[in-house]
């Protein structure tokens, strides 16, 4: 995601050539993809995608980590039939894209996928992760929504803290120490806020040397210097669920 004064670069990074362990399902008017560990559980995981939207591979390959990690994890389609961003559209359009694909206005389809988890998946603890565009609408969930337990936003882009950053639950905030569209100094001023209004655990972790989307979007295998982080924001995200799940 981009900061509001330039468009959002989010190269893909690294696609991963990956088919998913999961299955596509119909949630009233919302496509989503859901993938189940082997175990039965009451915890579940909504997972929000980027631009890219929905179907994106590495997107799917972090919903079945969580299923492998003992969580029903559902990658709905935020943008409810919209087409996702193409690396091949052009970048001075990106504006208007976003202007019908708002981070805050996700609040129907999650009130939609909670009944569905709780009603058809007997999901009783629920947690969010969400990554880029799906970040920031992690942010904003954690502000508004009661029914979640908590949140993971990796390198959301920051702005739903001007009107208030007490956070209702416990938030892991991960971000890259060199994302050209997250500057530092913004996530200095957001650990600032939440220190001073924040009465829950959260947690804002900077990843030394790394990139916008290093967590979902490169492949060990080719970054072999990015790996240790690659891997470390991996574990924390598991780590934070399994304690606030």
């Amino acid at each position: 995601m981009a900061n509001e004064s330039r468009p959002c670069p989010c190269g893909i990074g690294d696609r991963f050539d990956y088919g998913g362990r999961g299955q596509e399902v119909q949630v009233e008017h919302i496509k989503a993809y859901v993938c189940k560990p082997p175990a039965s559980t009451d915890k579940a995981v909504v997972v929000i995608h980027d631009i890219f939207g929905w179907q994106l591979p590495n997107t799917r390959y972090m919903a079945d980590m969580l299923a492998a990690n003992g969580y029903i994890a559902i990658c709905p389609d935020f943008f409810v039939g919209q087409e996702a961003w193409k690396l091949s559209n052009d970048w001075a359009s990106f504006d208007d894209w976003l202007k019908t694909r708002n981070a805050s206005k996700t609040d129907k389809e999650v009130d939609v996928i909670l009944k569905y988890l709780s009603e058809q998946c007997g999901a009783k603890k629920i947690g969010v992760i969400g990554f880029c565009w799906g970040g920031a609408a992690v942010q904003h969930l954690m502000l508004k929504n009661p029914h979640l337990k908590t949140g993971v936003s990796l390198y959301g882009v920051i702005r739903f803290f001007e009107d208030s950053s007490s956070l209702l639950h416990p938030t892991f905030f991960i971000f890259a120490e060199k994302d050209e569209y997250i500057p530092l100094e913004q996530v200095t001023l957001l650990e600032q806020k939440l220190k001073q209004n924040c009465k829950v655990d959260y947690e804002v972790k900077i990843y030394p040397g790394q990139t916008h989307g290093f967590v979902h979007r490169k492949r060990e295998d080719i970054n072999p210097q990015d790996k240790p982080y690659i891997e470390e924001g991996r574990k924390d995200m598991i780590n934070w669920l399994n304690k606030y799940l």
